[in-house]
């Protein structure tokens, strides 16, 4: 055989190679796209109504006047009645903040039309930060107490806003991920049921992010906690 043969039988066993592993590829491909993946998609909801483990109440006042000496020996005053109120409804020091008070000279404000007669507006606030939420919800039905002393707490200020947490949520995140995929299981095996099919394991699985909101706006101490997680079963016939 000489040497141009030689070079033609090499190539004809190299292109009848790459056409059996070419076609076996092809082979192999058809038969994934014909048996396919069957599988079903599913939400799994857990939801839960807690109680709120945190509040913080912001009890702020203002005091007007021309001679700002007396205004702040009045604040002082009534902060002072404040606290006391506060300590005999049974709240600690440590659940008490004073903050520093803001002072507005409105005849410093050149945008400002004064029509108080009063040049000082000082506004005070004493902030209550504290897990004892039952103790406090029965202190603010009774702020009304501290009108009888001489303070005006401003209400529904968006300054100064009255905000209940739920901060628990690491201690009930795996019992509510454990609610979340039995309902999606549940849903799941109800498809498989319907459709003549077996649920298999899980492909994919992705936990939704857990959500914190009030129950209503009438009940802001009362947490409505949520999650949502999509998985996805495989079907087996």
């Amino acid at each position: 055989m000489n040497l141009k043969m030689k070079h033609w039988y090499l190539t004809a066993v190299i292109i009848a190679a790459g056409l059996v592993v070419m076609g076996e590829s092809i082979r192999v491909g058809l038969q994934s796209v014909m048996k396919g993946e069957r599988i079903v998609s599913v939400k799994g909801l857990a939801e839960r109504e807690l109680d709120a483990n945190k509040v913080t109440w912001p009890i702020a006042y203002q005091e007007l006047g021309n001679n700002l000496v007396e205004v702040y020996d009045i604040i002082d005053a009534k902060n002072g009645a404040v606290v006391e109120f506060l300590k005999s409804g049974g709240l600690t020091d440590a659940e008490i903040t004073i903050n520093a008070p803001k002072l507005n000279d409105m005849n410093a404000n050149q945008y400002s039309e004064n029509r108080t007669g009063f040049r000082y507006n000082v506004r005070s606030c004493i902030t209550v930060s504290s897990s004892n939420v039952k103790l406090v919800r029965e202190l603010i039905a009774r702020q009304n107490e501290l009108l009888r002393k001489g303070v005006g707490v401003m209400g529904n200020d968006y300054e100064y806003p009255l905000v209940y947490e739920f901060t628990a949520l690491n201690e009930i995140k795996p019992q509510m991920i454990e609610e979340a995929t039995k309902n999606a299981r549940e849903a799941a095996e109800k498809f498989a049921k319907d459709s003549e099919s077996e649920l298999g394991k899980i492909k994919r699985a992705q936990q939704g992010q857990f959500s914190i909101s009030d129950r209503d706006s009438s009940t802001p101490h009362i947490k409505r906690v949520r999650i949502v997680s999509s998985i996805d079963f495989y079907l087996d016939d």
